[in-house]
């Protein structure tokens, strides 16, 4: 037996290896294949080597057994004997200090040996703010071979601050095993340690030690979980109100929104409000171009609560008139659902004390939705949410419309730089193209990280977006004090980009409820009224008129940190010089 396990001196000692060789290799792939194997990198720099005892018949074997060959059985290192269980973790690791120079070969395609989808999803390494070392794999959600690629779904979750959003999240991503049991025992003791052992959830989602220190998501966290159809992103948003303009770009990327309501005394009537986040939140969603809202009342385990019907009716009915007045539809875009973050009831599976719910948990809920249609063939279009260096300029941004695959050339706009594309990776996983819908993170080639900025747009050169400084849009007046006239300044957000901006005049009012324009121009607008107004912002940005392109044509305004009025862009006006 030891001539197989350690690797022989010579190979004169291994003529009578051979048969044993054989019955292994038939018994390793029947019995002992290991499925969550990491992708096996082949040294590429290793002289072919085709060893004179390894009967041609057998390499076949393994080809039709619809695997991999270099991927299971190493040809340019003979000593290797076929992989046992135990050893395959070895292998990969010497292989990372042979290839070292080379990080983009290592990430072998995804699902590459097997993928049964659940064993694989529990080694995958957790989130980036994990303290141990791993071993640097790529993070690769387990594919089945040939499957259909799922539906990407990006799902903000929005509400008034400490509603319970990151501690839902954390709990999804846990039910749907993106976490580990270990890593939640260890932020449970952890959190345990600062008399905060309810908020062990939300660290999942809140990395960094400020926000777990203060129990307070302040950038919009990013994780992902996958259901049988689809596959979704979680953006979790930052509840203060100091943090709307993070939470703005959160939602500007996102197709569903989850507005986390608290059912507790008290926390339900300060969120909703004048000066709660629920109500600034739900309307900058249905700004940011969010279709359905899935309407979350946390919190029903509470002793105030108890899981009562009356309550949950009671927060539902405050809740309906103001979400109509915003603009969703509450039969068809509205679903209301009781749950409760930190026990996990009603996530997933149906809670057992609340029998008067009868629809869906949240996670089948979202499942059934019905698919999101985008267009695949239109022009590219990112916007830029974030920028660093690593390697290169790397962007991340969520894939409007269009695809992009690998080198393929774009134009960075409004400097209009040519860059290349030199990786995509969606989701952290890389891939050579991507379809609308994805989070993307590219690493581009032909431009510095310091010449990009947060609503940049990457297009292709045919058909390039349009920028400019001076437009004119209809504008909806939400919450302001006094009146607004011509020269008022605020802050505009439109899709990733924000920028200083100035009405520079008002054109017409319009009548809510008849879409008649006045002839006349009015002198102010205040609170309430819906005008069509020359907006002239500080620079040149990228924007799209709402009819052409409603995720770029549409914007909020803001100033003094409270959202001033919500608007959509009507036509560009081109500069005079």
């Amino acid at each position: 037996m030891e001539a197989i396990d350690t690797a022989p001196d010579s190979w004169d000692q291994e003529d009578d290896g051979e048969a044993q060789v054989d019955v292994q290799l038939s018994n390793a792939l029947t019995t002992t294949l290991n499925v969550d194997a990491k992708p096996f990198v082949p040294n590429v720099h290793a002289a072919e080597f085709i060893p004179t005892f390894l009967p041609k018949g057998s390499t076949e074997t393994v080809e039709s057994a619809g695997l991999d060959t270099d991927a299971n059985l190493e040809v340019s290192e003979p000593e290797a004997p076929p992989m046992e269980n135990g050893d395959a973790e070895m292998t990969t690791d010497d292989t990372w200090e042979q290839k070292g120079s080379e990080p983009s070969e290592a990430e072998a395609e995804p699902g590459g040996p097997g993928g049964e989808e659940g064993q694989a999803e529990e080694d995958s390494p957790q989130e980036e703010g994990m303290e141990e070392e791993e071993v640097p794999t790529p993070k690769v959600a387990p594919t089945q071979p040939n499957a259909p690629k799922k539906e990407h779904v990006n799902v903000v979750f929005i509400g008034h601050v400490d509603a319970g959003k990151s501690t839902i999240g954390g709990q999804i991503m846990y039910l749907t095993g993106m976490v580990d049991k270990r890593t939640l025992e260890k932020y449970e003791k952890e959190a345990k340690e600062k008399n905060r052992e309810t908020w062990y959830l939300s660290w999942a989602l809140d990395t960094n030690q400020e926000e777990r220190d203060k129990g307070k998501t302040v950038e919009v966290g990013r994780a992902y979980f996958e259901t049988e159809k689809k596959h979704f992103t979680i953006l979790d948003a930052p509840g203060h109100k100091s943090f709307v303009p993070n939470m703005i770009g959160g939602a500007s990327q996102a197709d569903l929104a989850v507005l986390v309501i608290s059912a507790r005394k008290g926390e339900f009537e300060t969120g909703f409000e004048k000066g709660g986040q629920t109500r600034e939140h739900a309307m900058l969603a249905k700004t940011a171009g969010v279709k359905h809202l899935i309407v979350l009342v946390n919190k029903m385990d509470d002793p105030t609560v108890n899981w009562s019907l009356e309550r949950y009716e009671e927060c539902k009915e405050k809740l309906v008139p103001f979400l109509k007045k915003v603009g969703f539809n509450p039969r068809k875009d509205i679903h209301f659902m009781p749950c409760s973050g930190l026990t996990g009831a009603n996530l997933k599976e149906p809670a057992d004390y609340c029998p008067w719910y009868t629809g869906l948990p949240f996670i089948p809920h979202l499942d059934s939705l019905p698919n999101f249609n985008r267009s695949s063939g239109g022009p590219v279009r990112l916007p830029i949410v974030d920028k660093y260096k690593d390697m290169g300029t790397v962007i991340l941004g969520k894939l409007e419309s269009g695809s992009i695959s690998k080198a393929q050339q774009l134009v960075m706009m409004p400097n209009r730089h040519t860059v290349e594309v030199l990786s995509l990776l969606s989701d952290d996983v890389e891939t050579d193209d991507a379809g609308p819908g994805e989070n993307l993170k590219l690493r581009l080639k032909g431009i510095e990280e310091e010449e990009i900025l947060p609503g940049f747009i990457l297009c292709n050169a045919e058909n390039l977006c349009h920028t400019g400084r001076t437009f004119d849009a209809q504008i909806v007046i939400i919450e302001h004090k006094s009146i607004i006239c011509p020269g008022y300044n605020a802050v505009l957000h439109i899709h990733t980009c924000i920028e200083e901006v100035q009405i520079s005049a008002l054109i017409c009012l319009v009548d809510k409820k008849t879409g008649d324009k006045s002839k006349t121009r009015p002198r102010f607008v205040k609170q309430d009224q819906v005008c069509i107004a020359r907006l002239r912002t500080a620079g040149t940005i990228c924007l799209e008129t709402f009819k052409d392109f409603p995720q770029m044509g549409r914007f909020t305004l803001r100033d003094e940190g409270k959202t001033i009025a919500i608007g959509k862009v009507l036509k560009l006006v081109a500069e005079k010089d």
